[in-house]
């Protein structure tokens, strides 16, 4: 048990040290990393730890964590991959995109939150907007999004606009 144990515990200082520092090293592409590495190494260890509390025969204990790690790595390397692939970086037309407002919109600031993001966004408009309401976004500036109440009208996907004051 205390092999298990050991591989365990140097997985998981593999995995934190990876998650703090970034990737220690990436073999194969990606098919070994740090990451996928340390995942393993715990997965091992626990299984390993477990099945031998339970007194099973030492070649599945070893087999069985085996193959369970491998499959875990894999595993790790397939959603590492997909998040990496889903971070463009580029930047995305907000103009026309609805929401609703998170804190009321006196002038010059509140707070939106986008249909299509996770994050809010500070926002202002040319008129107060209370909390709750649907809006559509007019116009983008550092980060921040000029915005009007959104009515659908009957039939039309087009937004209805507050008259733009000069």
């Amino acid at each position: 048990m205390l092999a298990f144990i050991i591989i365990g515990a140097v997985g998981l200082a593999l995995l934190v040290l990876s998650m703090l520092l970034g990737e220690l090293f990436d073999l194969g592409d990606g098919l070994v990393s740090g990451t996928s590495l340390g995942v393993g190494g715990v997965v091992f260890g626990a299984l390993g730890a477990i099945a031998t509390t339970n007194d099973l025969p030492p070649w599945t204990t070893y087999a069985g964590s085996a193959v369970v790690a491998i499959a875990v790595m894999l595993f790790v390397r397939r959603v590492i991959r997909g998040l990496a692939s889903s971070e463009d970086g580029a930047a995305r037309d907000l103009v026309g995109m609805q929401g609703a407002v998170t804190s009321t919109i006196t002038g010059g600031h509140g707070e939106v939150s986008l249909d299509a993001e996770l994050e809010r966004r500070l926002a202002w408009a040319d008129q107060v907007i209370t909390e709750g309401t649907r809006i559509v976004v007019l116009d983008e500036a550092a980060g921040r999004v000029r915005v009007t109440p959104y009515w659908p009208t009957h039939g039309s996907t087009e937004p209805r606009r507050w008259p733009q004051s000069t």
